[in-house]
């Protein structure tokens, strides 16, 4: 069973504005809608479960339902963290350890149907996949102001979602990270590299249009994207 699971608790802090960036309306659809929509038209995922605030639940409820969504089977409670939500779904799935769970941001809602069956194809050989785009900047590794080391780029790859495991294998990864007392983690791979090295994580070669809504750019962005994305719908259908 192919699970989609869909972080939508987040602030969205950094855009600065009054409700989470995923509630933002765009052509009169909310950014979750568009990321939701991904999966739910995807033939081989079965179901969808998201995670969110408990404090926008009612948002939550009524983009479910002007959506018309039929693959969605769970609304989670999320967490403070990112991890914490991660948790949440993990346990919602619990009776399910070989299901095949594809975690990924509510604010990608450009993520394409071929990199959802790459990911898919994937998790036949791996128990773990990430999605990832190679580095195009050079980087900086720096210490108090100063440039210590730069590293070859060629090895270096932005992360993206989803981010996809088998159910057993990402519960176990986080009960081996909760006995650390000084966890800490930005995403699901981190953990199950840090906390189960001998479990491989295979990288699908995602895209740059799978952009991240972060920053009000980011949004003047996927605006012209959604644009163009229709009017190409349009020229087909004629």
């Amino acid at each position: 069973m192919n699970i989609a699971v869909i972080l939508a608790a987040g602030a969205g802090t950094r855009l600065q504005t009054e409700t989470p960036k995923q509630f933002l309306k765009l052509f009169g659809k909310t950014i979750v809608e568009y990321t939701l929509d991904v999966f739910e038209q995807h033939p081989r995922i079965d179901e969808i479960a998201i995670v969110v605030n408990t404090l926008y639940r009612t948002e939550m409820g009524m983009a479910v339902q002007n959506g018309g969504f039929k693959k969605i089977k769970k609304i989670i409670a999320g967490g403070t963290e990112r991890y914490d939500s991660s948790w949440a779904a993990i346990q919602a799935y619990q009776d399910h350890p070989n299901a095949n769970l594809l975690i990924h941001d509510a604010v990608r809602p450009m993520i394409d149907a071929k990199t959802i069956d790459e990911v898919i194809d994937a998790l036949k050989k791996f128990d773990a996949v990430t999605v990832a785009v190679p580095v195009t900047d050079t980087i900086y590794k720096v210490e108090d102001g100063f440039v210590q080391q730069i590293p070859d780029r060629k090895d270096l790859m932005r992360a993206q979602t989803p981010q996809a495991f088998k159910q057993h294998v990402l519960q176990k990864a986080y009960q081996c990270a909760f006995q650390d007392a000084n966890f800490r983690a930005t995403d699901d791979c981190g953990v199950v590299a840090k906390y189960l090295p001998d479990e491989p994580v295979f990288v699908v070669t995602g895209a740059e249009s799978n952009l991240k809504i972060t920053h009000k750019e980011d949004v003047f962005l996927l605006e012209k994207m959604l644009r163009e994305k229709v009017r190409n719908s349009s020229l087909r259908s004629e």
